[in-house]
């Protein structure tokens, strides 16, 4: 299995300066193959291949007076943005046809030199590890590494990324085998939620850190600094990094938490189940800014990546299930009951019940239900019958005349109940003020 292992690189002003050009070349080879490929589309010709893209806009521009000035990078990271684009057409194509599940992928689009974060690719060929621990790169010299652990083999291939904040970070991909971990009996179901992160069906409470609501004060203070400062000065280049920094501080405490938790969690227990949240559509209502913060999203993807290293199983029951509304005791459905109820008593053996800690019980249940998931193995469930299964796309809205409406179901041109007919209502027209010099 391929991993990826980042460091912190500290690159000399020449350094800098190099990739800086580095980073501008692969960006108009990258812009360049994306004009000529439209082009053709727009002609009605095929797509041309990467060897054909390769000569033209790589071999035949450095003889060309106007893009001359690529010859003084390393060919490499050239190469490499043609195959990110031949990537990103393959994922748009297999995403329209239905191969690539998820979210739909729109066509690539031109790369800007304001882009927020920029990267160029290396292979084997391209960069070298010296026994002083220096990283060489091709036609930018030995960079400086902090090596914060050893790579376990030898990498095939190492991204260099220039994030928002102005840091430098060394990618390398790295082949190992999976280490697997001693099989254990215990079992878990975990219910996510915003007032306490996670409850287990053990018992066991994770309170939620709340990494950007403690430094809104920072942030909000580094922001109104920025909005102060002149469109195009050096003082406001500084503030944007200043924010920037303030930002990734937030993105790097909770990574290192959700590590931590998803690493102890697998190491603990043989199978995790949880329910499949609809993550995008929680993030566009009242609660989106905390939602944001919880980043279930990525604790779900750090628990699937995990099973699949060390051994273990992840569950995903469908949302469909009424986790609070059974009794995890006798399995009475009691009905649906507004967030503001946290304990409720079943009606039908009296048991009284936690909500979360009810229904991470009810979720533990669903998923072994659904056996046999193998190791290594993220399944989903089925749907609760009777329920119709989520797609990861929003509903479309109905449309008028090609227009989506700006209500769901209320269509302007229809007559049904509760619709307005707007051709026989007065329009309301604005009074006219006199006009001031």
């Amino acid at each position: 299995m391929h991993l990826r292992y980042s460091y912190r690189i500290y690159p000399t002003a020449g350094q800098r300066v190099s990739l800086a050009r580095t980073f501008g070349c692969a960006r108009v080879v990258y812009n360049d193959a994306l004009a000529v490929r439209k082009e053709a589309r727009k002609a009605g010709r095929p797509y041309p291949k990467s060897t054909d893209l390769q000569k033209a806009v790589i071999a035949a521009a450095k003889r060309a007076p106007e893009r001359a000035w690529l010859a003084s990078v390393g060919v490499d990271p050239l190469i490499q943005s043609l195959r990110d684009l031949d990537t990103a057409y393959r994922n748009f194509f297999d995403s329209v046809s239905g191969k690539r599940a998820g979210r739909l992928v729109g066509l690539p689009r031109f790369k800007s030199k304001r882009d927020s974060r920029q990267s160029l690719r290396f292979t084997r060929n391209g960069f070298r590890i010296w026994g002083n621990g220096k990283l060489n790169l091709a036609k930018i010299g030995d960079v400086r590494v902090k090596w914060s652990r050893a790579l376990p083999a030898d990498p095939s291939s190492v991204t260099i990324v220039l994030d928002p904040s102005g840091r430098y970070h060394a990618s390398f991909v790295v082949d190992v085998a999976p280490d697997v971990l001693p099989e254990v009996d215990a079992e878990i179901g975990i219910d996510l939620g915003l007032t306490t992160y996670a409850v287990l069906s053990t018992g066991e409470v994770i309170d939620n850190p709340r990494f950007l609501r403690k430094a809104e004060k920072k942030l909000k203070a580094a922001q109104r600094e920025l909005s102060r400062k002149a469109k195009g000065s050096k003082n406001r280049a500084k503030a944007r990094i200043k924010v920037a920094k303030a930002h990734a501080k937030v993105v790097d405490t909770r990574m290192d938490w959700l590590h931590k938790q998803t690493t102890r969690i697998i190491r603990e227990t043989q199978a995790v189940f949880l329910e499949d949240l609809n993550v995008r559509g929680l993030a566009r209502g009242r609660l989106a800014k905390s939602v944001h913060d919880a980043g279930w999203s990525t604790f779900r993807r750090l628990l699937e990546e995990k099973v699949a290293r060390y051994g273990r199983t992840v569950g995903i029951v469908h949302c469909a299930y009424p986790f609070s509304q059974l009794c995890s005791e006798c399995g009475h459905h009691d009905g649906p009951k507004p967030l503001a109820v946290r304990e409720w008593a079943c009606g039908e053996c009296g048991v009284l019940h936690d909500r979360d800690l009810n229904a991470a019980r009810n979720i533990l249940a669903a998923g072994q239900a659904k056996r046999p998931w193998g190791a290594g193995e993220t399944r989903r469930g089925d749907p609760a019958p009777g329920a119709a299964r989520r797609t990861g796309n929003p509903p479309r809205r109905p449309a008028v005349h090609g227009r989506p409406c700006r209500r769901r179901g209320r269509n302007p041109r229809s007559s049904g109940r509760g619709d307005v007919n707007r051709s026989s209502q007065p329009r309301r027209r604005r009074p006219v003020g006199p006009v001031r010099p």
